[in-house]
């Protein structure tokens, strides 16, 4: 009976902290969730109302799981993840959970433009956020948690965050190879 009793209490301080953490996230820095390849500059990240960066997708060689990967970046740097209870039609992230996670919006009237060549294709989908590019009808996002570019911090968070790859399956195409974006 204590050893029950124990465990529900363990358990409801554990949903408390997480509930707690969840609602007054911060970005102070890095963390425990990936690895940086690079130790450039600090770059801001918005914490409202979607990334305000240029439509140019780049990519970059980062360190995943202890292996070197290619990602997309977006005009800055910053890692690009995607969703995976997004839709191909509309983004599942909004208000508080987009503060985390902004959005990688276009903020011109031309379409989004890559600097290297890409295999998938880029496109504007305007859903909840506003303007949100798209790979492979995946909505991007950065994490607010990734402060200089090389850091991927926030792949795979609640094993529904991913960072975007080039060879990123095609939205309701199938599955990438492992479920995630590489």
């Amino acid at each position: 009976m204590f050893l029950k009793r124990s465990f529900v209490i363990a358990l409801g301080l554990f949903m408390a902290m997480f509930l707690a953490a969840c609602g007054s996230y911060g970005t102070t820095g890095g963390g425990s969730y990936g690895d940086s390849s690079t130790n450039a500059p600090a770059t801001t990240v918005p914490s409202t109302g979607g990334s305000n960066s240029s439509a140019v997708i780049q990519t970059a060689t980062v360190t995943i799981k202890g292996q070197p990967e290619s990602v997309l970046t977006n005009a800055q740097g910053l890692t690009l993840y995607y969703f995976t209870a997004d839709s191909a039609t509309q983004s599942a992230v909004s208000g508080n959970l987009a503060k985390i996670w902004p959005p990688l919006l276009s903020t011109g009237s031309g379409g989004p433009t890559s600097s290297t060549s890409l295999t998938g294709k880029l496109s504007v989908q305007t859903d909840v956020n506003g303007n949100q590019i798209e790979y492979n009808g995946h909505p991007l996002y950065t994490f607010s948690g990734d402060t200089a570019p090389g850091q991927t911090n926030g792949e795979g968070i609640t094993g529904m965050w991913f960072v975007a790859t080039p060879n990123l399956a095609v939205q309701g195409g199938g599955s990438t190879s492992g479920g995630y974006g590489y």
